[in-house]
């Protein structure tokens, strides 16, 4: 297993190695040689861009990678009948880098919901009348808002297959102060991609929604 016949094409290389690798026991020495030896065949034949998370998401490809070649550990075992090596983990790559870019869209949009918030608060408690009550701090109607929930629209949105995780419970979290998402992946046992992509697209936008129709923006 030290050494590959040059006079194979690099894909038979790799599916042989691939093949030989996964015939030792996890976290055998040999297993461990062998994906060294893959992913130094592989270096530079995955896709490539200059997005600044791109060496964040490399890395955790290659994670994927090594619990996942041989047998399912935190995901789907590679399948060589069903994709070439490069194409399975270039979408598990791609997956990743989108999954940065939404975390990324989901603080921009969570810091000026904060920002405007903030901004109104201030605006009202300086212009309030005195006989009037207090204006309640933004952040307060928010959480009264997401657990009072009386539509029941927050509690019945959920993730795909986790009943158990829903709208409200994952807004209620990343209110501040913020659950880290990987605190709640270890919690949920559901990846931080599945997390924050759940939570842009049925918790953000319902927040703005909420927002809007007490004036924030």
């Amino acid at each position: 297993m030290d050494s590959i016949p040059q006079d194979k094409e690099p894909s038979k290389q790799v599916l042989e190695l691939v093949k030989d690798t996964c015939r030792h026991p996890p976290g055998s020495p040999m297993r461990q040689r062998g994906l060294e030896q893959i992913i130094r065949l592989l270096k530079g034949e995955l896709w490539e861009t200059s997005d600044p998370h791109y060496s964040d998401a490399l890395q955790q490809t290659w994670i994927y990678f090594c619990r996942n070649l041989c047998e399912a550990t935190t995901g789907r075992a590679y399948d060589s009948e069903v994709c070439k090596l490069t194409t399975w983990l270039n979408a598990y790559l791609k997956r990743r880098l989108q999954d940065f870019m939404i975390a990324e869209n989901h603080h921009k949009a969570t810091t000026a919901l904060q920002s405007t918030a903030s901004t109104d608060v201030q605006a009202n408690s300086i212009d309030s009348v005195p006989s009037q009550p207090d204006v309640p701090p933004w952040l307060d109607q928010v959480r009264a808002w997401a657990e009072a929930d009386d539509e029941g629209t927050l509690k019945s949105v959920h993730i795909s297959k986790h009943p158990d995780i829903t709208a409200q419970m994952l807004i209620l979290k990343r209110l501040p102060p913020e659950t880290p998402w990987k605190t709640i992946a270890v919690e949920t046992g559901i990846s931080v991609g599945t997390l924050s992509s759940f939570y842009q697209r049925q918790c953000l936008t319902r927040l703005q929604a909420f927002g809007r129709s007490r004036g924030y923006f």
